[in-house]
């Protein structure tokens, strides 16, 4: 069976084609600056030269469309024909509490990604787009939702509830959901495969670290925590969100400042965290670099950032009373071993001991714990597209039963 996984921005499409005899990927691309003057695809099909088509296009329909004929196109293509595409698995941010697991999109289904408009406001709205626009184009094939907060779901009230008036959670659900559920999905499934133990026996910290960053505690087969909230601005120090925050902050920077609540959401979720501290970026990359020739704020950037990973290992391993491994991902926790190495270090009386020389790699799938550490320390390299695949065979060959 070959599936399409379509992952789909407010101007831009992702796509990724997998042979799932093998799961091998025949093909990616990116669509990019949909309804935008100059609207480029970058097309890569396996073993074959990449593609640049610039054609401009006004909506996510003729996008897809576009994606669709390079995907079956005699010259470039990865399939002959567009019926040897059984399944689309869809990326989608926000299910609220309605899903724990991907489910196959009805009406129901999109019923509920429309009411997750006004808690995602930046991600749900195009992630439909994306479904209407496939289901328009290839109405006979399954079409599978996989969310990001559906991972989450298993936690409980005690973990998801905040302090609040009771009934602001029953009237608005306002509660902690959670995100990059699949990437903490994949990984902790790789890494039981590494520990030798089924994943129900297992006790897994991950720690997601990129633009975006989160982490989770998992055991017994379900998520603990989270560290990601009712939105993706809790928790972890970010490329450019505050993370955790006191809330009266908020309040006394509306009035010092002179923003309104549209300005305030800005100032937290785009000109705050790495960039905010250091002034330098909200690349991980330019603060390294930058500190290293000694700019104070960079280097405060990153103790910060470290630190706040730090505490919520504490935290977690409180909460599972002791782990079997930490699981580093993504962009900075697979390439950033200077990063993964400030953060374990001083650790050994949690049993969390690191070998220096294992952990020098970047983007590879690595144990780099000493030899008498009680914790393992891996690095598992995500593959989300691989994760949304998986769920969209597994719901499809069920639907076609």
């Amino acid at each position: 069976m070959k599936v399409l996984v379509v992952n789909t921005g407010s101007s831009s499409i992702k796509y990724q084609v997998f042979d799932m005899k093998d799961e091998t990927v025949l093909a990616k691309g990116l669509l990019d600056r949909v309804g935008i003057a100059g609207t480029v695809l970058v097309h890569e099909p396996q073993g074959k030269e990449k593609v640049t088509i610039k054609h401009d296009l006004s909506d996510h329909t003729s996008g897809m469309q576009l994606v669709l004929d390079v995907l079956a196109h005699p010259e470039y293509g990865c399939v002959s024909s567009l019926e040897e595409i059984s399944a689309v698995g869809h990326r989608v941010v926000h299910g609220g509490e309605h899903f724990s697991a991907s489910v196959i999109i009805d009406e129901a289904v999109k019923q509920v990604v429309k009411d997750c408009f006004d808690i995602a406001p930046l991600h749900n709205p195009p992630n439909l787009m994306g479904i209407e626009a496939c289901q328009l184009l290839m109405p006979n094939v399954i079409h599978v939702g996989v969310f990001d907060t559906a991972f989450h779901q298993t936690m409980t009230p005690e973990n998801y509830i905040y302090a609040l008036p009771y009934d602001v959670y029953e009237h608005y659900k306002i509660r902690r959901y959670g995100f990059h559920g699949t990437s903490h999905e994949y990984v902790a499934y790789r890494a039981a495969e590494m520990l030798g133990k089924p994943y129900e026996d297992c006790k897994i910290i991950t720690i997601h670290l990129g633009n975006g960053s989160s982490m989770a505690a998992i055991a017994d087969g379900r998520v603990v925590d989270t560290s990601m909230g009712f939105t993706p601005l809790e928790g972890l120090v970010m490329g450019t969100r505050c993370g955790d925050l006191d809330p009266a902050i908020v309040y006394y920077l509306m009035d010092k400042l002179a923003l309104d609540s549209r300005q305030i959401n800005d100032y937290l979720n785009k000109k705050s965290g790495m960039l905010g501290i250091s002034g330098v970026s909200s690349d991980l990359r330019d603060i390294i670099a930058a500190a290293a020739e000694g700019n104070g704020k960079a280097q405060l950037a990153l103790k910060i950032f470290c630190n706040r990973v730090k505490a919520y290992i504490g935290n977690y391993l409180a909460k599972l009373n002791g782990c079997d491994c930490l699981v580093f991902t993504a962009g900075i926790g697979e390439n950033g071993y200077d990063i993964r190495e400030s953060i374990c270090e001083n650790m050994d009386w949690l049993g969390i001991k690191m070998d220096v020389e294992k952990n020098r790699v970047r983007g590879e799938e690595v144990d780099f714990s000493a030899p008498d550490s009680r914790v393992r320390l891996l690095v598992i390299p995500t593959n989300e597209e691989l994760m949304i695949a998986r769920d969209t065979l597994r719901l499809a060959s069920a639907g076609q039963r």
